[in-house]
């Protein structure tokens, strides 16, 4: 519903109109004349620290429409300089990913409206500026809980099961013992191009592999070996994702098939029962899920993973796998329903999702998990969701975490709980019915974020959880590694062990202590536990030396960085997370001290988002973007507000309510439109261009008089 507002609201939208305009102008004048990238902008300070703004990053999307407008050979060419003067990386691996991944971005630019949400989204993604949007409120269909519907019961105390969550396992089938750790790329350890015979590097591979490499095939087969011996009667596996490498200037769609393939092969071979998800990493170029709104161009994934996973899960749900890469098929041996998500529809650096508005249920999948929970709920079954991508990291948009966090509270009494990966480090995260007040009492379900096996964030490690064979609550979760420092780690292989229990690490520190060998690890625990966390700093040091198994533990994590550490943690939404973009942030750049707090995946961001992400750090890199616009003779596109006032935030306008405030707060919503056009309508509206009715185009000045007019009422 939108409310009257006032006039002067309007005109203040109708002059943001009239000076954004005139902004195009002035934009296309600079490039001309080939100052661009140096001039001041009248008011606005240098232009380099503008550009760090969001209006700079409107600014920087008008200048690229005009270079892609007449196709994408120029922006490929532009991308690549981009890549190999504004990232670590070398020529070979900045020319293969930007081949892959350009023409895509190009597609998305040429068809973005400048100033529209979707823009400041992909601002915030890829240049790391504009605030993140506020979340597009909407709520999720849900069916009214039956009064009869049953609610948790309390475990049985009788013998658990075993359930392994393996994740991130990023296989490299070019991974070569010799070949040198040390290279311009985000992983090592392949042949050389210059020939150089493996082991006469200076510091080469060893068989078994290395931090700064992904995952060698000895290393995959050795875990699948131990969890055969160790597990026997594992009840299953569920892997959350991510099966192809890193070496994304070298990957197809036959190559990822064909690992798919391997990869499937080799758990089948040592695992009775795994139930899958969708990576990031399996589509081709990476991040890309098409949404069927856009295209079908991802069916190639989802009809290679189908075709591995129709091994462990029934035919009517693979027709959903098929579909758009999730499903909802029944444990056979236990009163389990295991929900399969395809996470990729919310990833904020599956750039597809900018071409148009975004969807608030991309391929219907929250509707459909409602469905699928419902009738779970109906049936008195528990339930387990995994994914690839838990839904309070940063990398998760915010929209979509909010409307997936509504159906979790509404069963979060059948939803026993969630597995994911992605981040490559071992956290949790915790969901809550009033994020305003987290508490162990309102505490309601539990995210279990899985480390990853590649080496690259710390030790190879995977998980056992031991879990109530009726109710299926997780009653302890231990984490087992590869020690790589261990001096037969080469020599001899791997020798896996367990790295600790939750329950013995955490159960002592809480308050109150959970010592009771048969006791679930609840919500609340959970939440206890990052209570001891904030408390204790000798707890937190050990929390954070776990993250990376025992790597990366060398630098304190104090005051803001602890903060926003605990705040990850009892944030299953995204809004609640405490992360912020950074400006320009250089993501190739791996420090051995930094912390990550579980906000994405460490190694695996985009390469895209690198490289454009320099435009707002080096002048250099503006005079690129400059010359090659010249070069095809571009036209800025109109950066437009449209004068579309929107309700605020509902917490503020509670708080006008609350001071007698009679007037509506309002915003001029930014929506890219045609120069000079108004709509005071629904963004979805098509502005008329007959008659004189409101969306008729009309030049700028016109507009600044009416809101001059506006202002004096």
């Amino acid at each position: 519903m939108r409310l009257p507002i006032t006039s002067s609201a309007l005109a203040a939208c109708l002059l943001g109109i009239a000076a954004a305009d005139l902004d195009h102008q002035e934009i296309q004048r600079s490039l001309e004349a080939r100052t661009w990238a140096h001039e001041t902008r009248s008011g606005l300070g240098d232009i380099a620290e503008m550009l760090k703004t969001c209006d700079g990053c409107q600014n920087i999307l008008g200048v690229l429409k005009g270079i892609v407008a007449g196709g994408d050979e120029t922006f490929i060419s532009l991308g690549k300089q981009l890549c190999q003067s504004g990232t670590d990386y070398d020529e070979q691996f900045c020319d293969g990913v930007v081949e892959r991944e350009a023409p895509t971005i190009a597609s998305i630019v040429r068809t973005m409206e400048a100033g529209s949400p979707s823009s400041i989204q992909f601002c915030v993604s890829f240049l790391g500026v504009c605030d993140v949007p506020k979340v597009d409120e909407w709520s999720v269909s849900l069916p009214a809980k039956e009064s009869c519907a049953a609610e948790g019961k309390a475990v049985s105390g009788k013998k658990p099961l075993q359930v392994i969550q393996y994740s991130d396992i990023h296989i490299d089938p070019l991974y070569e013992e010799g070949a040198s750790t040390k290279c311009k790329k985000p992983t090592c350890c392949r042949p050389s191009k210059k020939g150089k015979k493996a082991g006469h590097e200076r510091s080469p591979a060893g068989p078994f592999g290395d931090h700064k490499c992904d995952t060698p095939v000895t290393l995959e087969k050795s875990m699948y070996e131990f969890i055969k011996s160790e597990f026997p009667k594992a009840a299953f596996a569920l892997f959350t994702g991510d099966i192809v490498d890193h070496g994304l200037y070298n990957t197809s769609k036959s190559y990822n098939e064909d690992l798919i393939k391997h990869t499937y092969g080799m758990m089948h071979e040592h695992v009775d029962v795994v139930y899958g998800t969708a990576g990031n990493h399996e589509a081709h170029p990476p991040n890309i899920f098409e949404p069927q709104s856009v295209g079908n161009d991802t069916q190639w994934v989802y009809d290679s993973l189908a075709k591995e996973w129709s091994r462990w899960v029934s035919n009517s749900s693979l027709v959903e796998a098929k579909a758009v890469g999730a499903y909802s098929t029944k444990y056979p041996k236990g009163n389990l329903r295991v929900i399969s998500l395809n996470t990729n529809m919310y990833y904020r650096f599956n750039f597809i999702l900018y071409q148009r508005a975004l969807e608030k249920d991309p391929n219907g999948q929250f509707a459909w998990l409602v469905k699928e929970l419902d009738a779970a709920e109906k049936a008195g079954e528990n339930v387990y969701i995994i994914g690839h991508m838990s839904f309070g990291v940063s990398d998760t948009l915010p929209n979509s975490s909010n409307y997936f966090d509504q159906i979790v509270k509404r069963y979060s009494s059948t939803i026993k709980a969630m597995f994911f990966g992605h981040t490559h480090v071992d956290h949790f995260e915790i969901s809550y019915s009033n994020y305003a007040e987290r508490s162990h009492a309102n505490a309601l379900a539990v995210s279990y974020i899985c480390p990853s096996l590649t080496p690259t964030s710390g030790n190879p490690s995977f998980r056992v959880y031991d879990v109530d064979p009726e109710t299926f609550a997780v009653i302890d979760a231990h984490t087992y590694i590869a020690d790589m420092e261990d001096k037969g780690f080469q020599p001899s292989g791997p020798l896996w062990k367990r790295y600790y229990s939750a329950k013995d690490v955490y159960g002592h520190a809480t308050s109150p202590q959970l010592i009771d060998s048969k006791a679930e690890l609840s919500p609340a625990f959970w939440h206890n536990v990052t209570v001891a966390l904030e408390k204790n700093e000798t707890v937190f040091d050990q929390y954070m030396s776990r993250k990376s198994r025992g790597w990366k533990d060398k630098k304190k994590c104090r005051g803001h960085c602890m903060k926003e550490e605990i705040c990850a943690l009892r944030a299953a939404r995204s809004q609640d997370n405490c992360w912020k973009p950074k400006p320009g942030v250089n993501f190739s750049k791996r420090d051995a001290t930094d912390h990550n707090h579980g906000q994405h995946d460490e190694c695996g961001v985009s390469v895209s988002a690198e490289w454009l992400s320099a435009l707002v750090r080096r002048e250099d890199m503006l005079e690129m973007v400059q010359e090659r616009f010249l070069e095809v003779g571009g036209k800025v596109q109109p950066i437009v507000k449209r004068a579309e006032p929107v309700l605020s935030s509902s917490s503020s306008s509670s708080s006008s309510a609350a001071h007698g405030s009679t007037q509506t707060a309002v915003d001029c919503k930014i929506t890219g439109t045609p120069s000079g056009t108004v709509s005071t309508g629904d963004a979805r509206a098509t502005p008329s261009t007959k008659g004189n009715g409101a969306g008729e185009l009309v030049p700028g000045a016109i507009w600044v008089m009416i809101a001059l007019a506006a202002l004096a009422l």
